[in-house]
């Protein structure tokens, strides 16, 4: 917010001697926040920065400066630059789409596991929230800005979990990543872009054995996934369960633990023996 409105202030005082305001000048917005992005000459570090670091450092002037174009559009002066600290936003979704600020949006709580039963066998390593800003990052980084930008709105909730066996600080890490999505289409197309990133992202993977006689097209012509599917990599299993609203991703995860996760937050009953 407030790096919002510095930039508000930056702009404006940039235009003032052309009697215009960002408001009436979104071309000017648009060419800074592109700016942003690429960096200058003089910067090569940022230019060849991951687009996550470059997303996080950005985030605040990009985004905050729509938020507070946004607010002062619909509210004025007042709106974007008092009563914002008084009814400060809660989430990126609210600084991404400030309409579902402005409209007071309200998202139900997203389901969680019993950690300490469900993960008896692991040493947390992390947990934390997936907003939309990091679901935006993680489609940027492989699937592209055009995908991302079709994908992120459609964020309803999500959170993660890694963690470690017991007893084997070798192992690789295990990962319960749990998203929820406006409708089974966002959650199916998700799922699908996640999909695709494996091969991206572990050096072998295939599709198990007992889901060789599921039909669904080879990971890059994936456009839906639906139905729980599993690949093996080189680091363990990877498990995608998409049910109504929700995926649900596990990652080097023992398989009666994957299971039992499934049957808890999606209601899926364990597949037969």
């Amino acid at each position: 917010v407030v790096e919002g409105q510095a930039m508000v202030v930056l702009v404006d005082y940039m235009l003032a001697p052309t009697s215009q305001s960002i408001l009436g000048s979104p071309q000017i917005a648009d060419a800074l926040k592109e700016g942003m992005l690429l960096g200058t000459a003089d910067s090569p570090a940022f230019q060849n920065a991951p687009i996550f670091l470059k997303e996080s450092l950005t985030f605040a002037y990009r985004y905050g400066l729509d938020f507070e174009v946004e607010l002062l559009r619909k509210g004025g002066r007042e709106k974007a630059f008092g009563a914002v600290f008084t009814d400060p936003p809660h989430t990126t979704r609210q600084i991404m789409e400030p309409e579902t600020y402005l409209s007071g949006e309200h998202l139900d709580a997203v389901r969680l596991p019993d950690f300490e039963k469900d993960f008896k066998n692991y040493e947390r390593f992390d947990i934390g929230a997936m907003g939309e800003f990091d679901v935006a990052i993680l489609v940027d980084q492989y699937s592209g800005a055009e995908a991302a930008r079709g994908v992120y709105p459609h964020w309803r909730g999500g959170y993660y979990y890694a963690g470690r066996p017991k007893g084997d600080p070798t192992a690789p890490l295990a990962v319960l990543y749990l998203s929820r999505w406006s409708d089974p289409d966002a959650a199916q197309e998700f799922a699908a872009i996640y999909a695709k990133s494996l091969e991206k992202r572990y050096q072998h993977v295939h599709q198990a054995a007992e889901d060789a006689n599921k039909s669904i097209p080879q990971l890059q012509n994936l456009k839906r996934l639906n139905g729980t599917h599993t690949w093996l990599t080189e680091e363990g299993p990877v498990v995608i369960a998409v049910a109504r609203d929700s995926v649900l991703i596990t990652e080097s995860l023992d398989q009666p633990t994957t299971e039992r996760l499934e049957q808890e937050l999606q209601g899926l009953q364990p597949a037969p023996k």
